[in-house]
């Protein structure tokens, strides 16, 4: 799991470590949470500006701390600590996700704050941009190992032209990220306070273990029926300690993808996608 989101950590496509989303500040706040269906154990970070890959932080407040979660300045002096890699907050900076915040900005009315010193000049003139930047773009992963054990870990830059130190549900254990081997593991994206709300990630699981539903029956009955009526769009992905692998949407689209040993890479975005 923090293998795979090391890669999209890197990838500047997505709102998580190297593309993540500015704050209202012109800052880089990332988030990130992991846990062990196995044992339970959970580790998760919130607002760090330094920490190159968060979700190593994340998995290191589980291995080098009697905590869960940790929070800003102080999970980066963690992260330091534990010897992860540090880099200047200029390199989360992408020419995609200033404009983003520019425009939403200025949606909202609120002043946009002067252009970070030192960041690289947008030499094409401007930004592709392939969606709406503000609301896509946070990271999950779930995997299941051959002794049946499951985990889940997702990243995020947060949403776009966010304020006051807000923090979404991808660090938060049980709304954003849950895993355990007598349910399932589950990592989710979409409107942060409507998963908090619901605690999506674990109720995906609670209804596998308690009710017996499917992996599926259990996501869209989350997704599909609470979530939306709550009137909060999103996703999820996960998969099952019996193989069942499963993924749920409200929204137009959702970029996924699923590999098991001995099976082609299967890729999707759309509902009718496989």
């Amino acid at each position: 799991v923090e293998a795979a989101i090391h890669i999209l950590e890197d990838d500047p496509l997505f709102n998580a470590g190297r593309g993540a989303a500015f704050t209202a500040e012109g800052r880089n706040e990332l988030d990130a949470s992991i846990m062990d269906g196995s044992t339970l154990a959970a580790g998760a970070v919130a607002g760090v500006t330094t920490t190159r890959h968060p979700i190593s932080a994340a998995r290191a407040v589980i291995e080098g701390s009697a905590h869960v979660m940790l929070g800003g300045e102080g999970a980066d002096a963690f992260a330091r600590s534990q010897g992860l890699e540090q880099v200047d907050p200029l390199y989360f900076f992408t020419e995609r996700r200033w404009r983003s915040l520019e425009r939403g900005l200025a949606k909202l009315g609120l002043p946009i704050p002067e252009r970070p010193v030192g960041a690289p000049e947008d030499t094409a003139g401007k930004a592709a941009l392939v969606h709406e930047e503000g609301k896509h773009g946070t990271v999950g992963v779930v995997a299941l190992d051959v002794h049946g054990n499951v985990a889940a870990g997702t990243s995020t830059g947060g949403s776009s032209a966010k304020r006051w130190g807000r923090v979404g549900d991808s660090p938060i254990i049980g709304a954003g990220t849950y895993a355990s081997n007598a349910g399932c593991a589950v990592s989710c994206t979409g409107a942060g306070e409507y998963f908090i709300r619901l605690g999506v990630a674990h109720e995906i699981s609670a209804l596998v273990r308690h009710r017996g539903l499917s992996l599926q029956a259990a996501a869209d009955r989350v997704i599909q029926d609470e979530l939306t009526a709550l009137g909060g769009d999103g996703g999820v992905i996960a998969v099952a300690p019996d193989g069942q692998v499963a993924w749920s949407f409200n929204t137009t689209g959702m970029y996924r993808a699923r590999i098991a040993d001995g099976q082609p890479l299967v890729v999707g975005i759309y509902k009718d996608d496989p």
